[in-house]
């Protein structure tokens, strides 16, 4: 019969690579939107978890369950960062809609429900065409999509990340929509 600590040595490696690896996947999210204080606290608490997951580990050698549960964790952390990451939602997009129905003004029906749109008038294989950008938060993206689709369900449209530039992109909502964050919302690079 397998002893307490045979048991309880894969499960806290198990339960320590789940933690490291899911900061590792909000940690790389944040430095990708530039957000350098928040990068370097993950980083370290995601390093200090993941040297005593591998100490666990390599102290445990021996005991084939603490190695599987070395991979397990990394493996189950991977998808819980992916979650997490989701959840969040951090950074913009820009929406890029084709409406083969420019008569329905796609953009002055989104400027008046508060969003920043650009029209660009076009053609397309059958006549005229309206190409509207709309820069939003990414959480909003959504609820974006549903009022195009509202709009005209027959458009076609493209998500891209974007960057900001200055501080401040005129998005629809207030100030805190805007900078969820707080003052750290508005640090650059």
């Amino acid at each position: 019969m397998p002893e307490l600590s045979d048991l309880l040595i894969p499960a806290l490696i198990f339960i320590a690579r789940i933690f490291d690896v899911s900061l590792g996947t909000v940690r790389m999210l944040m430095v990708i939107s530039g957000h350098r204080l928040a990068s370097a606290a993950l980083g370290f608490a995601e390093v200090l978890i993941w040297v005593l997951a591998v100490g666990g580990a390599v102290k445990h050698l021996d005991n084939p369950i603490a190695v599987l549960a070395f991979a397990g964790g990394f493996a189950t952390g991977t998808l819980v960062g992916m979650t997490l990451e989701k959840r969040l939602a951090i950074g913009y997009r820009v929406v890029r809609v084709i409406n083969p129905k420019p008569g329905l003004d796609l953009a002055g029906t989104l400027r008046e429900q508060g969003y920043s749109a650009t029209r660009i008038d076009g053609h397309d294989r059958d006549g005229p065409a309206e190409i509207v950008f709309v820069p939003v938060r990414r959480r909003s993206v959504p609820q974006l999509l549903d009022r195009i689709a509202a709009v005209n369900p027959d458009a076609f449209l493209s998500v891209e990340r974007a960057e900001r530039v200055s501080g401040f992109i005129p998005l629809a909502g207030n100030r805190a929509d805007r900078f969820p964050w707080g003052r750290f919302g508005q640090l650059r690079k």
